[in-house]
């Protein structure tokens, strides 16, 4: 891995299909929509909390589940029906008196190009789509979306 300062790090958000679900939809005879969260990354999002960096969610998606997830984290921001993540991320920086160089963000499709081209450290699950893999820099994570790749990311994080 190439040289990387994660000391800089001071606001962590995370992609939701595809990072912290495997990115299927399931869907119940009732028409529930189900998803599958990992453990591991919830208490990586706790844990980066702990030092003092920032964490939380963007996503496409506007699901209640989605919200009740963030909710029961305990999550700094949790945005969601989220169109345009790039102009998002910069505001909350801007609010936070941060730049996009002291965050890090985990993403997996084309509709997180755009962030994970600007941040300070990008991170991408061992599935995410080839674009994403071939953005300049990006941390090609060992753990697939949906199975610890948030957690394996925080874990580099920390590693200070």
């Amino acid at each position: 891995m190439q040289n990387i300062d994660f000391s800089k790090v001071k606001l962590f958000l995370s992609d939701v299909d595809g990072v912290l679900t495997d990115g299927s939809m399931y869907y119940s005879e009732s028409g529930d929509e189900l998803k599958k969260f990992c453990v591991y990354d919830g208490m990586g999002f706790q844990l980066l909390q702990k030092t003092g960096v920032k964490v939380g969610i963007l996503t496409t998606e506007d699901r209640k589940l989605n919200r009740r997830r963030a909710k029961k984290l305990g999550l700094d921001f949790d945005f969601h029906g989220v169109k345009d993540k790039l102009s998002i991320a910069q505001n909350l920086c801007n609010d936070l008196g941060i730049s996009l160089n002291e965050m890090a963000y985990i993403g997996d499709d084309v509709n997180c190009l755009a962030l994970l081209e600007k941040v300070g450290i990008a991170a991408c699950p061992m599935n995410a789509m080839p674009k994403i893999k071939a953005v300049s820099g990006i941390i090609h994570l060992q753990k697939k979306g949906g199975e610890g790749a948030v957690r394996e990311f925080v874990e580099l994080i920390m590693s200070l």
